[in-house]
């Protein structure tokens, strides 16, 4: 795997991408098709090619440090139990799971999109995996069916109506972001499905903290190594996820 594509994954854990898990037949994160070699050889060899606004730079280091304090003392550590409490195997069907709940904000963006075969592909997806894969655990469309995940966010379709990107952020918890994607997040939090169950904050913040433990979980080692083989970690993580936000608008 090159050093950008590297890069690029670990946005996909930490950023909230809600890329699937590979069902009972992988246990490794799916790697969507705009994120393989070729993909990344061709389109992102030079850094000149887009210029990153990042006026808060001062802001959002400190959140980038925060972020990470809160990684060493916190989340690392509860992922360490959780990994040692549950085998890997349980692990991806929770993956699965949250994966499959989400499935209103990646159908409602589709539509949005125009894109009308993607919106199939994902109902479709959800009443397979949510019946044979019961509830989710099991991703049985991809493994049966070969109908594999599309990925769609209203980040996405705001940038795919030609919506810029503007200014970087990186926010405490949620890490890296732009004003864009910023606004996404919060208009995909009110699509999301938990919401609507109930209406504790407290249960919200745990079902957030759940997907994320358990995402990291399955990937425990990435950001040590982000950290590891990049001079300015901070610079690496947004470098790699406005690359990876293109990719997704651009590829998908």
């Amino acid at each position: 795997m090159n050093i950008i594509r590297f890069f690029v994954l670990v946005i996909v854990i930490f950023a909230g991408s809600g890329f699937s898990f590979a069902g009972d037949k992988s246990t490794e994160v799916v790697v969507p098709d705009f994120l393989t070699d070729d993909f990344l050889d061709d389109d992102f060899e030079s850094d000149d090619e887009f210029v990153i606004s990042d006026p808060l730079e001062p802001m959002n280091r400190f959140f980038f440090e925060f972020n990470d304090v809160l990684y060493e003392w916190a989340i690392k550590p509860v992922t360490d139990g959780y990994i040692w409490v549950l085998p890997r195997e349980l692990r991806i069907s929770f993956g699965n799971f949250f994966y499959n709940l989400a499935m209103p904000i990646r159908f409602l963006n589709l539509l949005l999109q125009g894109d009308l075969y993607g919106a199939g592909t994902v109902l479709s997806r959800f009443t397979i995996n949510s019946t044979l894969g019961v509830y989710g655990l099991a991703d049985v469309a991809a493994a049966e069916f070969h109908i594999l995940p599309r990925h769609a966010d209203f980040g996405q379709t705001l940038g795919k109506w030609g919506v810029n990107e503007g200014i970087y952020f990186c926010w405490p918890v949620f890490g890296p972001s732009s004003l864009r994607d910023s606004i996404g997040l919060a208009v995909d939090f009110y699509t999301h499905p938990v919401p609507y169950f109930h209406e504790s904050t407290v249960l919200d913040f745990a079902y957030y903290v759940s997907y994320r433990v358990n995402t990291l979980s399955l990937n425990p080692d990435l950001y040590e190594d982000l950290k590891l083989f990049s001079l300015d970690p901070y610079i690496a993580s947004r470098h790699a996820f406005i690359e990876y936000r293109k990719a997704v608008i651009e590829r998908e």
